[in-house]
């Protein structure tokens, strides 16, 4: 069986990295790599040579059994597929449902990496966090790029500076990473979770629990935030304008799966903002948190730096493709035995990701 990863075109990751391949190729599968897929991402193609046949794009996609990619490819392209091939990559089908359809109407097989379940028995194979917590990592730093003052307490001949303070908006994976990336920094942090449960991992990083009752939660949300009500909403927002007006940095990374980002810092709450001070909007793809971001913009508004970013993971290519290649080879043990395809549908890994599985279903 072929496993075939093309180069993604508007992104700097290789969904497959050399020293990965040469695990996946013991599977018994077949690895096929397109020519400077792996460039981006500091891989030559001399680099996968042992574990992979480097081809051009149009071969890749027509000897295929499997494609592999971080972004979904082109409908032209997926035409391109023999009939019945499994095509892996994060199709998002909560946000874009007609993917389902579109797939098994050309054929295809779909599974989707972002479906898989959000469990410990899949936490190795969960993209999402792997990503998150790079993003969380990423933004503190691009904040401190922006930022006009430091973010340690620093006690100088010239005088002494106050540490930069920090409000996180959502505790998740990417959220908690933020926290502890700026604790290391030295700035002084706080932060804020819809899930109760996000307290007592916010106070061991050593940040400020920030809470606003009547909260609802799900726990069978897969690790997103859930949909609050108007009263929560408007609570939440005087208490993050209290705080944001005394705040350097605000992170944000709060989104709810298969609908818009909650918004969270309106324009009010930036116009009272300190000039100089920076947002990075993590969920700026699904909406932003933020009144005023737009999605791979960087906007200045009152002398308030808004970073609309929802891939900080692309700025780390080389360990970001190491990541999401390691997740995607513990998913591969358990869909591929002995060189061959096994869609085990009593596997809820299996059955969560593997999309268009119900389609097929109605159409036999």
């Amino acid at each position: 069986m072929k496993l075939a990863i093309p180069r993604e075109l508007e992104d700097t990751r290789v969904a497959m990295v050399p020293e990965v391949a040469e695990k996946a190729k013991a599977l018994g599968l077949e690895i096929l790599i397109e020519e400077g897929a792996g460039a981006s991402s500091f891989y030559s193609d001399q680099d996968y040579e042992s574990a992979a046949t480097v081809t051009t794009r149009e071969k890749l996609l027509s000897g295929a059994d499997m494609l592999l990619s971080i972004n979904p490819l082109s409908d032209e392209e997926y035409k391109k597929l023999k009939k019945d091939a499994i095509v892996i990559s994060q199709f998002q089908p909560f946000l874009y449902p007609e993917v389902t359809d579109k797939l098994r109407g050309m054929g295809l097989r779909g599974i989707s990496l972002d479906m898989i379940p959000r469990t410990t028995l899949a936490q190795s194979m969960d993209v999402l966090s792997s990503m998150a917590s790079i993003a969380g990592y990423k933004a503190v730093l691009e904040a401190a790029r922006h930022l006009p003052r430091y973010f340690p307490m620093m006690i100088t001949a010239a005088g002494s500076v106050r540490p930069a303070k920090v409000l996180v908006l959502g505790a998740g994976v990417a959220g908690l990473q933020a926290i502890a990336t700026a604790k290391r920094l030295g700035s002084m942090v706080e932060a804020s979770d819809t899930r109760l449960a996000a307290k007592e991992e916010v106070l061991s990083l050593g940040a400020k629990f920030v809470e606003v009752e009547g909260a609802r939660e799900d726990k069978e949300a897969g690790g997103y935030a859930v949909e609050q009500s108007k009263e929560f909403l408007e609570r939440q927002r005087q208490e993050v304008q209290k705080r944001a007006m005394k705040a350097d940095v605000i992170i944000t990374t709060a989104q709810v799966r298969g609908r818009k980002a909650p918004m969270l810092v309106p324009k009010e709450t930036v116009d009272q903002m300190r000039a100089g001070s920076v947002i990075v909007d993590l969920a700026a793809s699904t909406g932003g948190n933020c009144e005023l971001t737009k999605d791979n913009e960087i906007v200045v508004h009152n002398g308030v730096t808004i970073i609309g970013n929802s891939n900080l993971a692309g700025l780390m290519p080389q360990d970001a493709s190491l990541l999401y290649a390691n997740n995607v080879l513990n998913f591969l043990k358990i869909l591929v035995k002995d060189g061959q395809l096994t869609l085990d549908m009593s596997n809820e890994i299996i059955r969560g990701a593997y999309f268009t599985a119900e389609a097929e279903a109605q159409q036999q």
